[in-house]
């Protein structure tokens, strides 16, 4: 498959285009609004092609898929135009800015038949796999699950400070947390949240919620650009507990460990070092070459969109609110 890139982010540059030139699949083109930076990341990553502008590329570039890593509120509009073109795409999280809008993202790629991914690149490692696994086979119920993603963030003018491009620690690391109690849990029905602007900056930067729910269980889900970096997930059942940590963004060459006790017993597991971006664009490609659902699929974004619409309504309101189901 012949990918596309939309513009020149660092995610892109240093993790995925790097990810896929490891796969047997290529990039073929890369677009910028600057054409100077287009030219100059292509001739640095061995892309052959370059491109001024975004439109351009996804009209004239010889491609099957976008990879979409625009600010935030900027991709629903490339990945519709994306798909008029006929291109598959696997788009950066959070897909949208809100629910809503991702349900007229899939119902958009849908109507041209092409393949629309979000890319959660943590949940392709085989850790997150087995953690689940665990959890759902070895250990008891389930009775809470704690996840964070915070990181300092130091830059006053990054992207992910503007209110205008939605965004704000819930959607630019909060997702993951979210995704990570939801992988465990499933859908909750209420949420309850707190957040703090510590930047004066218009979005949140120190973000903690609480999802509750029917059955009992509670989960706690915290992330802002404000502390050192930390990333893990715990899950407590009735008969012993499950723990990660670096859990998110392990680097390729890094191995990582998952401990849990039962009943007493503790276990420790190691994962040998493994590219989770690469696996995520092997799972997209082979879906988009097979029309098969990809991994992560409508309801999969669909809920973590609106667990995430819930805690941002929430902290807004002061006042726990319903999550909407799921459909």
């Amino acid at each position: 498959m012949r990918f596309g890139i939309l513009s020149t982010a660092k995610i892109g540059r240093e993790d995925v285009i790097p990810a896929i030139q490891a796969s047997e699949h290529t990039v073929a083109a890369i677009g910028s609004r600057d054409g100077e930076r287009a030219r100059r990341v292509a001739a640095d990553l061995g892309i052959p092609e370059a491109y001024g502008d975004y439109e351009t590329l996804l009209a004239e570039a010889d491609i099957d898929a976008v990879y979409n890593p625009l600010p935030n509120a900027l991709h629903a509009r490339w990945s519709q135009r994306a798909a008029d073109y006929g291109h598959h795409v696997l788009c950066e999280k959070p897909l949208t800015v809100d629910s809503a809008e991702a349900v007229d993202l899939f119902e958009y790629c849908a109507d041209r038949d092409v393949t629309l991914m979000e890319a959660f690149m943590y949940q392709f490692h085989p850790r997150t796999h087995r953690a689940r696994e665990v959890v759902r086979e070895e250990l008891g119920d389930v009775r809470a699950v704690e996840a964070s993603f915070k990181f300092r963030l130091d830059r006053a003018d990054d992207i992910r400070l503007d209110p205008e491009l939605a965004g704000g620690s819930l959607m630019d690391v909060g997702c993951y947390a979210v995704s990570a109690v939801r992988g465990f849990l499933g859908e909750p029905d209420r949420a309850f949240a707190v957040a703090s602007d510590g930047r004066d900056a218009g979005v949140d930067t120190t973000f903690a919620g609480t999802l509750a729910y029917d059955d009992g269980c509670v989960a706690q889900v915290a992330c802002g650009f404000d502390s050192p970096h930390v990333e893990r997930y715990r899950v407590e059942t009735t008969d012993g507990w499950l723990e990660a940590r670096d859990c998110f963004g392990p680097e390729p060459d890094q191995s990582v460990s998952l401990t849990y006790a039962v009943d007493g017993r503790e276990v420790t597991e190691t994962f040998e070092p493994v590219d989770q971006y690469r696996l995520q664009v092997e799972a997209f490609a082979e879906a988009a070459t097979s029309g098969a659902a990809p991994p992560v699929d409508r309801a999969e974004t669909l809920g973590n969109m609106r667990a995430i619409d819930a805690l941002a309504r929430s902290a807004d309101r002061g006042a726990p609110v319903d999550v909407a189901p799921t459909t």
